[in-house]
């Protein structure tokens, strides 16, 4: 096990690992003070070595584990990579590919929704890893002989999960289904966060339009503000005061004043005349420039479709061994209910293969579900 600490040693280490098929990879970051997460370790291992790179070492230059990371000839083996490409991304502005995550694929062969790495590990090798350090501060030097051994054993367990995973899926033929996976996890608009696109991750019970507008360019505002003093969301505005800006619309400072859900005084600081001037923009708006805030109803009965439909993905899950969640989330089955033609995962490749047309025959009347010995199953009306 080596600490990488230089730019030299980083170079000659990311150029024995470029002679390897597969690798894994690993990083330790922190982020609950700022926007972008600070990139504070990173490990690495093939089938010969395992490393640490000190991030934070006075001098070190990671364009060689960047330029590794776009290595086409190496697989980049993850856990749960989302975040883990989201740093390489802010940090270099390239996506490391090709990728393999064990967490999509461990959902693809049935081992439950979104399965921690731990769990996995466990569940494949009987080890079970030590997760002392999981909520340690990697921002701290120097690091320690446990920081180090803990870091380690996240990339070498990680060789014995991806040669077992990667065996059953190609048994069952499912390995495309990982590599459709793949191809959204490194599209670089999934890490693209424009702060006009910042109001669809947040969860509002707004109804109209006008509403919907204000939300828009208050959240619009919020993520650019925290972006540019790199700080969380929540610190410049919490999610819960959003929504009551989007509902109230206060067009003044002594109306944002009188919002319970901002701070006492919130209203004299130097952000109350922004967010009066974002509402008024809001207001402004076109309301047919607008997204639909409601998803169309193709029946009174949609609530009911969406009902069984949920039934069906439940008995299809359990009876091909997919995590439910990776085949159709609930705003699929809602899409599916209201337009034939929805444009959502579960309707598309394997999943419709799978699911989809299944979940169109029973909209349709041509599908019915029953009980039979205690099972629901399927029975053809066509």
């Amino acid at each position: 096990m080596d600490l990488i600490t230089t730019t030299s040693e980083l170079a000659a280490v990311c150029g024995r690992l470029a002679l390897h098929r597969v690798i894994t990879v690993d990083t330790e970051f922190l982020r609950e003070t700022t926007y972008y997460p600070l990139l504070c370790v990173v490990q690495m291992a093939s089938s010969e070595e395992a490393v640490v790179i000190d991030t934070l070492a006075e001098g070190i230059d990671l364009k060689p584990f960047f330029e590794l990371m776009a290595n086409e000839a190496v697989l980049k083996v993850f856990h749960a990579a989302r975040q883990d490409i989201e740093i390489v991304w802010h940090q270099s502005g390239t996506i490391p590919h090709p990728i393999f995550d064990t967490q999509v694929a461990a959902m693809v062969l049935g081992y439950g929704d979104s399965i921690a790495y731990d769990q996995l590990v466990e569940r494949i090798t009987g080890h079970r890893p030590d997760k002392t350090h999981r909520f340690t501060d990697w921002s701290r030097r120097p690091l320690t002989e446990e920081q180090m051994h803990y870091a380690v054993s996240d990339v070498t367990h990680l060789r014995d999960v991806f040669a077992a995973l990667d065996a059953d899926l190609k048994k069952r033929g499912r390995s495309d289904w990982v590599s459709e996976e793949m191809e959204v996890l490194t599209s670089p608009r999934t890490y693209d966060f424009h702060p006009e696109r910042a109001w669809e991750r947040l969860k509002t019970r707004i109804r109209k339009p006008k509403e919907l507008a204000v939300l828009m360019e208050v959240a619009a505002w919020r993520e650019q503000e925290a972006q540019s003093r790199d700080v969380p969301r929540s610190r410049v505005l919490k999610d819960d005061a959003v929504g009551d800006i989007a509902t109230h619309a206060p067009t003044s400072l002594e109306r944002l004043a009188n919002l319970r859900s901002l701070p006492k005084g919130f209203d004299r600081s130097k952000w109350g005349a922004d967010i009066v001037a974002a509402v008024q923009r809001g207001l402004a708006r076109d309301a047919n420039t607008l997204p639909k805030i409601e998803k169309p109803r193709g029946n009174s009965n949609g609530a009911a479709t969406v009902e069984l439909l949920k039934v069906l993905l439940r008995m299809t899950s359990e009876r091909h061994a997919v995590a439910s969640k990776v085949i159709a989330t609930v705003d699929d089955l809602e899409q599916i209910a209201a337009d034939d033609n929805a444009d959502v995962g579960a309707l598309h490749g394997w999943r419709r293969e799978l699911f989809g047309e299944a979940a169109l025959a029973l909209k349709h009347g041509k599908l019915a579900l029953a009980v039979e010995k205690g099972r629901v199953i399927r029975v053809d009306r066509s």
